[in-house]
């Protein structure tokens, strides 16, 4: 009898810490650098500035589905094995795509892209204001460098209410609410759009995703820094912005209803919604 081996591998766990790695290093990057540019801008240019940053997080994935596509072409083990050895193509279900080749690159890009961060000032002058005196900004520096070890404790100490009032802060738990429920939907679309167009429409893995990338992602960078220009334009405030998502979401989700009405037949797939006869 033939040695039976049962197929397992465990570098799925090399994976999964890069990803965790990689989260913790992207994470700060969104409220800290929102902050940044809160304490450091005028009032009625930081939502242009909050948009320019809300356009590059969505450049970046756009960017990231055309690479994706260009790795999906790839075999697995390119390099490794010549292209007169595959015998299927990418529409073959059997394909799997150069899905390592995306991270590595991606890797070494957050790497350099990282570097410039270590020469951020600590702190700048406000938009629009004139510089301090050399004298007053040295005495701000030590002064600052003194209390930070006290005010580190102080906000271990105050994180906790400080966390209980914000979630007793209905405006702010409403807005997790819709932020959670956007993003899911977004995140679904994401993760099994692709997996649709190849079923339903015949697409390769490579087609489906950038299809998904260049139909969705740019419409989302126009809508982020076109409204970001009508808040600076207008000087919109917090109530009428608001006011604005309220009536604009209220809008999205109509459209989307229409597309329950959309349906298209469904393919015949042997074994589950045909015979194999």
């Amino acid at each position: 009898t033939e040695c039976e081996k049962e197929p397992g591998s465990l570098l799925w766990i090399f994976v999964m810490v890069g990803n965790i790695v990689r989260g913790m290093g992207e994470t700060p990057i969104m409220p800290l650098g929102i902050s940044y540019l809160e304490d450091f801008a005028k009032a009625e240019n930081s939502p242009f500035y909050l948009a320019c940053l809300h356009t590059a997080t969505v450049i970046g994935p756009f960017l990231g589905l055309l690479l994706a596509s260009f790795c999906a072409e790839l075999f697995v083990d390119v390099g490794s094995v010549g292209a007169d050895e595959i015998t299927i193509t990418a529409t073959d279900a059997r394909w799997v795509g150069a899905w390592w080749l995306g991270i590595l690159i991606c890797a070494l890009l957050n790497l350099l892209v990282g570097i410039p961060f270590w020469f951020l000032p600590k702190s700048l002058v406000k938009e629009g204001e004139t510089n301090e005196p050399e004298g007053t900004s040295e005495k701000g520096v030590v002064s600052l460098q003194e209390n930070d070890k006290n005010e580190a404790m102080q906000t271990m100490y105050d994180f906790i209410p400080f966390l209980k009032a914000l979630f007793h802060n209905p405006v702010y738990v409403l807005f997790i609410c819709i932020t959670v429920l956007q993003f899911s939907a977004f995140d679904g679309m994401i993760s099994f759009m692709p997996k649709y167009l190849e079923q339903q429409f015949g697409k390769s893995a490579s087609d489906a995703i950038f299809l998904i990338g260049v139909y969705n992602l740019p419409v989302l960078c126009v809508g982020y820094f076109s409204g970001g220009l009508f808040m600076k334009k207008f000087k919109i405030n917090i109530y009428q912005a608001a006011n604005i998502a309220f009536w604009v979401s209220l809008l999205e989700y109509l459209l989307y209803f229409a597309a329950y009405w959309t349906v298209c037949d469904t393919s015949p797939v042997a074994g589950l919604t045909v015979s194999y006869q």
